[in-house]
């Protein structure tokens, strides 16, 4: 299971090798990914990073066959320096509503409270879960969506808890 897709395996590589004297123009780069994003990509996150901005977005979403409730999906995380892709998940239900979230050394499991409060912590957690599950909100400020999850049967009064664990592939 590949967790983390470089650029170089999202075609992007090239720009290093057609200029090694010379090196490359960041711009250029940047251009590229942006370039490369998917056509399904919805923009999450935009947020000023050391250098230039740093997005996140998600594309890709479907219904796992074996579980009506869970969504896959890929999250695309975006920097002036890297660019990373990641194989994750959500589940929907209303009775346990979850992101198992990725990256290269640790798998999170996050219970998420659709509907409940929001913070700098779980903002990401939510953004996602809303855009996979409830797409026609995507993007939309969680912490506005109260009455979306009471009127969808969320008690918005579940506990938010993670769980982590080691990432067995890499």
């Amino acid at each position: 299971m590949s967790l983390r897709l470089p650029m170089a395996l999202l075609g992007l590589g090239w720009l290093v090798c057609a200029q090694p004297v010379c090196g490359f123009d960041r711009e250029q780069v940047l251009e590229q990914m942006r370039q490369s994003r998917p056509a399904d990509l919805q923009v999450l996150i935009e947020r000023p990073a050391p250098v230039g901005t740093m997005s996140i977005g998600i594309y890709g979403v479907k219904p796992t066959p074996s579980n009506p409730d869970t969504r896959s999906y890929q999250l695309w995380e975006e920097s002036a320096s890297d660019l990373n892709v990641y194989f994750e998940s959500v589940n929907c239900s209303t009775a346990k509503p979850v992101r198992v979230k990725r990256t290269q050394l640790v798998v999170y499991v996050r219970t998420l409270n659709p509907g409940g409060p929001i913070t700098d912590v779980n903002r990401e957690d939510h953004l996602v879960w809303w855009a996979a599950c409830v797409p026609e909100v995507a993007g939309t400020d969680p912490a506005t969506l109260r009455q979306k999850a009471l009127d969808l049967g969320f008690s918005t009064l579940i506990p938010e808890q993670q769980e982590q664990f080691p990432a067995l592939a890499r």
